[in-house]
């Protein structure tokens, strides 16, 4: 892990397009090598607000990527890789693209974290192992458990498995998603376990990995409910960077500063949850990335 950080570049566009995907990409400069896998969400049965595979499919095919997805740890139509898969289908990301449930097989791939406060390992989809690189494309928006989703949601519980998102759900107490909810940690431990099986994922890829934000459907429940609620603020841009705190921190900025009626709505929900620790303890605990960034506008 990095030691010292220096302030982090975020790239920032109020174009949200399929192309503005490849441009923002395009602009970090970074080469992903080897086979690329693309995380993004799948979307719930019922959700409205995830973002759907036609708008993926330039910058996927941009960086000849895989899309990757892994079974979740709720009820639902994604908590088994038979359900997820029809999902898969169903929501069209097969017509487009090659699609991996990394965690389809077993055993699970099992990452150290060497630092971690809580948790010492990350149980991960067994198919990481075939990719050489990682591109991470969020949606930012807000989450129920978490106060927000982005970078660091979807690289830690993205990435996990369904028996590792249970890991982390409960802290280190089960793997179990029938016993998951029976167990349930304090909110920090919770949010402290997600920022470090993140690190876990970022150790294992070096620096064979880049991160995109997109800030549109703005809701402040994420899109693994099947009943969401609607946007609540006016889309604000894409952004991207190499350091996913600073890129999860930059979008934060966003919505505390923002002067959108819906603020208030979103902030509540982010600081019910006490969402701003994870990033805060990403950097100052896991030191996976840095709070301090520039900010740079590309449509200027």
């Amino acid at each position: 892990m990095k030691e010292k950080m220096e302030k982090a570049k975020v790239y920032f566009t109020t174009k949200i397009s399929p192309e503005s995907l490849v441009s923002i990409y395009e602009k970090l400069g970074r080469k992903l090598s080897g086979k690329v896998a693309v995380k993004v969400h799948s979307g719930e049965a019922g959700n409205q607000n995830y973002l759907h595979p036609e708008f993926m499919k330039p910058i996927v095919e941009h960086v000849s990527g895989t899309i990757v997805e892994c079974n979740t740890a709720y009820g639902g139509a994604r908590n088994s890789t038979e359900k997820h898969q029809k999902l898969l289908v169903d929501h069209g990301w097969n017509k487009y693209f090659t699609v991996d449930l990394m965690d389809a097989e077993k055993p699970d791939l099992i990452l150290s974290i060497p630092h971690g406060r809580i948790l010492h390992e990350n149980f991960v989809g067994q198919h990481l192992a075939n990719y050489g690189s990682l591109l991470v494309v969020s949606h930012f928006k807000g989450h129920p458990m978490g106060g927000y989703g982005g970078a660091l949601k979807q690289l830690s519980i993205g990435c996990a498995s369904s028996a590792g998102k249970a890991w982390i759900h409960s802290a280190g107490k089960t793997k179990d998603q029938f016993t998951l909810w029976d167990n349930l940690p304090p909110q920090n431990e919770f949010l402290e376990s997600m920022a470090e099986a993140a690190s876990s994922v970022i150790d294992y890829f070096q620096n064979e990995s880049a991160f995109i934000n997109i800030m549109t459907n703005l809701s402040v429940d994420c899109d693994c409910c099947a009943v969401a609620e609607d946007p609540c603020m006016k889309d604000i841009g894409i952004l991207a960077s190499t350091d996913l705190v600073a890129l999860d921190k930059a979008c934060l900025d966003l919505i505390y500063n923002s002067t959108d009626p819906g603020r208030d709505h979103f902030v509540e929900r982010v600081e019910r949850q006490n969402g701003t620790h994870t990033v805060n303890y990403a950097a100052e605990v896991m030191k996976i990335g840095t709070l301090d960034y520039e900010l740079i506008n590309i449509d200027e």
